[in-house]
């Protein structure tokens, strides 16, 4: 394969990203050149676009929500074949430290995130990886929904640590952006008897709705504690905060109350405070949930082939990779669910 020009997207400073003139990768040993097709904006790419991200500093190649085709494969590189519809695990891990060896390889001590801490990521024309980060997508996979398989990973995951099985349990979720409307889906797969969703905006509340959410509630209302505790029948089983600002935080201890758990899901820009003393005496659990490891991935592109989610009504733009300028403008509007980047 000849070097040629090629693409990459790079935000240089807060609030500018730009296209970079970049060359076509040869794959070294036990590596695969990918040639995206499609790569989602996430909430935390908007965070570091804004340099709001605890973890992410400028300039950084963006891009960890990738889907694409394997363009070339390295020395012995096995079981990856050129031409393979593939999704990208972005987690770059040790193998060596406690959680490795232990299978919990996404809290790694020296652990790197593909398109968020390394000098590359997915908004490029072609990306290399590692070819063990590579997840193949069954044909019964669309290559829109291939797309939503890393996100829908995240609330895979959660669900996972909270339950995993949530047959009978009452579900609160705070936020309907993609994360939440795809904790929606994980939950109500794992059996959650009843789920009530919040969001300041009408129209993702709506669309917690439409995508089977027992009752929604407006963030912003006074009243919203307690009308979810009211909908729920009384405290929630398990609270997933896709927010993680000071006021979801204070809102999903609430709703908690007594006895519940609350998952802390959405990337916190800034530190918040809690109530100790309530979570003490009342016995309310407080648990992070860090991305995802092969089993959850594995789990989310499943889901998907099952047809457990329409792509259509959570990809809610489309911008070609040359307006990139334009992608990460509507992502930042508040107007959209997920914007997704394409060739």
């Amino acid at each position: 394969m000849e070097a040629h020009a090629a693409r990459r997207a790079v935000v240089t400073e807060p609030g500018r990203v730009e296209i970079q003139p970049a060359e076509v990768p040869a794959p070294g040993p036990g590596q695969v050149v990918i040639r995206m097709r499609m790569v989602g904006i996430c909430g935390s790419d908007v965070h570091a676009f804004h340099a709001r991200h605890p973890f992410v500093s400028l300039p950084y190649s963006p891009g960890h929500e990738i889907f694409g085709v394997v363009e070339a494969v390295g020395p012995d590189v096995t079981g990856v074949t050129a031409n393979a519809r593939v999704v990208v695990e972005p987690i770059l891990s040790c193998g060596d430290c406690k959680y490795c060896r232990d299978g919990r390889y996404n809290l790694c001590t020296t652990m790197s995130f593909f398109g968020c801490t390394t000098a590359d990521g997915g908004l490029a024309d072609y990306l290399v990886v590692p070819a063990d980060r590579v997840v193949a997508v069954p044909d019964e996979v669309s290559d829109l929904a291939a797309v939503l398989v890393e996100p829908l990973s995240t609330p895979v995951h959660a669900v996972r640590l909270a339950g995993p099985d949530l047959t009978g349990r009452t579900v609160a979720i705070l936020g309907a952006g993609t994360i939440g409307l795809l904790t929606l889906v994980a939950a109500r797969h794992a059996g959650a008897a009843r789920i009530a969703v919040s969001d300041l905006a009408p129209g993702k509340r709506e669309l917690a709705r439409a995508l089977g959410a027992d009752s929604v509630h407006d963030a912003a209302s006074a009243s919203m504690v307690q009308d979810i505790r009211d909908d729920l029948g009384t405290s929630a089983d398990i609270v997933f905060d896709c927010v993680a600002v000071q006021s979801s935080v204070d809102q999903a201890i609430a709703i908690a109350l007594k006895g519940g758990t609350v998952m802390i899901v959405g990337v916190p820009a800034a530190p918040v405070t809690v109530p100790l003393p309530e979570i003490q005496d009342l016995q309310v659990r407080v648990q992070g949930s860090a991305t995802y490891t092969r089993d959850d991935i594995e789990n989310a592109v499943a889901l998907l082939a099952a047809g457990a989610v329409d792509p259509e009504r959570i990809i809610t733009a489309r911008y070609p990779l040359a307006e990139i300028d334009e992608a990460f403008a509507a992502a930042c509007s508040g107007r959209h669910v997920k914007v997704v980047v394409t060739a």
